[in-house]
Order: C-alpha cells, then sequence, then structure tokens
C-alpha cells in the first residue's frame, strides 16, 4: 500500500507540473498546484537570483513591512 500511495504522489506532481507548464493553466490549475505544494510543506524564499526575487521585485509596493510602534 505504501509503495502504491508513493506512486500515486509521484504521478500527481508530474500531472500538475505538466499543467502548470501549459501556457493555456487557468488560475485554478495553479491554484491545485498551490495547494499541493502547501500540503507538502514546499515552500521557496527570494533569494539572490531566483524567481521568488523577481516576484518580490516586480510588486507595486515596498516589500518591507513596517512595524507598528
Amino acid at each position: 500500500m505504501q509503495k502504491m500511495m508513493g506512486e500515486l504522489h509521484k504521478e500527481l506532481a508530474n500531472k500538475l507540473l505538466e499543467v502548470v507548464r501549459d501556457p493555456e493553466a487557468k488560475a485554478g490549475d495553479l491554484n491545485v498546484a498551490r495547494q499541493f505544494l502547501k500540503d507538502n510543506e514546499i515552500t521557496a524564499l527570494p533569494a539572490d537570483s531566483n524567481v521568488m526575487r523577481e516576484i518580490l521585485e516586480g510588486l507595486p509596493f515596498d516589500a518591507t513591512v513596517d512595524q507598528v510602534q
């Protein structure tokens, strides 16, 4: 049973990757992939040269958070 669940997880991950790479992917498709990553505790932090940094720098507001005093 454990092996079958592992295979199912792998196949789902491969299918989600295929869907995300499709230029026709819908917001709902991306949300399913996002939830899959969250459920599996997969995170990404902005680094010097990764896509998370590019997204952060492209935001239309200051990414630093002012602290309330």
